[in-house]
C-alpha cells in the first residue's frame, strides 16, 4: 500500500515537473519569438518607411504626367476653341465686307435697269502679278454674250472676251488690248482709255486723245462715256494719277489709276441685257 503511495507521489511530481518544464519552455519559445521579431522588425522600420515615401513619390510622379497629359489635352481643345472663333471673326469681316459691297451693287444697279446683274467668282488667271486676264465661273448657261461689260461695286473691271459653257474669259482694262471710250468727269471731255505695254506691269492704264487745252488735272475721275456699244455710261474707271503734256495737239496723255484692284480681285458682276 505503501509503495503504490509513493508510486503516485512520484507520478503527480514528475506530472509537475512536466508542467513546469514545458511552461518554461512555451514561455522561452515565446520570449525568442519576440527577440527575433525584434531583431528583424527593428531595422526593418526605416526600409519600410523608406519604401513608403518612395511609393509615395513615385505615385507623385506619374500623377504629375497624369496631370500634364490632362493640362495638355485641355490646352489643345482652348487652341481648337479660339482657332474657331478666329475663324469666326474672319468669316464675319469677309460677310460685312461682302454686304458693303452688295449694298454698294445695289445702289450701282438702280442705274442700269437695262442690265441683268450676274455674279461671278474668278477660277482662274494668265500667269503675273495683276489681273489682266482671267476666267469666271459663269458661261453661255448663264446667258452670257461676247464684250459683256464686267464690274465690280466700285467701277469697271473690263469685258468678256469669250465664252464657253461653264465659264468665260475677261479682259481687264489695263490688259493691252483693251480699249475704252471714256470722259473726264470734271470737264466732260471725251478720251479714251487703254492698256499699256509699260503701265499694266503696276496696275495701271493710259487716257490718250486728250483734247488741247482741257482742264485736267490728277486726282480727276475718269467714267465711261456710253459711246462704242459695249460700256454704258457712267461706270466710273479710275482717277487721273498724272497728266504728260506735249505740244502736238492730242499728243498729251494722262496715267489713270483704276479704282478696282486688279491685284486682289476675286469676285466680278456681268452686266447682260436684258431681253
Amino acid at each position: 500500500m505503501r509503495r503504490i503511495l509513493t508510486n503516485k507521489i512520484f507520478i503527480l511530481v514528475l506530472v509537475v515537473i512536466l508542467l513546469l518544464a514545458l511552461a518554461a519552455v512555451s514561455y522561452s519559445e515565446k520570449s525568442g519569438v519576440n527577440i527575433i521579431g525584434n531583431i528583424i522588425s527593428v531595422p526593418a522600420a526605416p526600409l519600410q518607411q523608406a519604401f513608403s515615401f518612395v511609393g509615395k513619390k513615385v505615385g507623385d510622379f506619374f500623377g504629375y504626367f497624369e496631370d500634364v497629359k490632362k493640362t495638355k489635352a485641355e490646352n489643345e481643345e482652348l487652341m481648337k476653341r479660339i482657332s474657331e472663333l478666329e475663324q469666326q471673326i474672319l468669316d464675319i469681316e469677309r460677310l460685312t465686307k461682302e454686304n458693303k459691297e452688295l449694298k454698294d451693287a445695289l445702289n450701282f444697279k438702280d442705274q442700269y435697269d437695262e442690265f441683268e446683274f450676274i455674279g461671278g467668282s474668278i477660277i482662274a488667271k494668265d500667269p503675273g502679278n495683276w489681273f489682266e486676264v482671267f476666267t469666271i465661273n459663269r458661261g453661255s448657261k448663264d446667258k452670257i454674250l461676247p464684250d459683256s461689260p464686267v464690274i465690280t461695286a466700285y467701277g469697271l473691271v473690263g469685258r468678256v472676251s469669250k465664252i464657253d459653257l461653264l465659264s468665260s474669259r475677261v479682259i481687264s482694262i489695263i490688259d493691252i488690248d483693251s480699249t475704252v471710250s471714256a470722259r473726264l468727269s470734271k470737264s466732260r471731255d471725251l478720251i479714251v482709255v487703254r492698256g499699256d505695254v509699260e503701265l499694266r506691269s503696276k496696275g495701271l492704264c493710259r487716257a490718250d486723245y486728250i483734247p488741247p487745252n482741257t482742264d485736267v488735272m490728277p486726282g480727276d475721275t475718269v467714267e465711261t462715256s456710253g459711246i462704242g456699244g459695249i460700256y454704258p455710261k457712267g461706270i466710273i474707271i479710275g482717277k487721273v494719277v498724272s497728266v504728260i503734256s506735249n505740244e502736238g495737239q492730242y499728243d498729251s496723255y494722262a496715267i489713270i489709276e483704276p479704282v478696282v484692284d486688279f491685284k486682289r480681285l476675286e469676285d466680278v458682276i456681268v452686266l447682260k441685257k436684258k431681253p
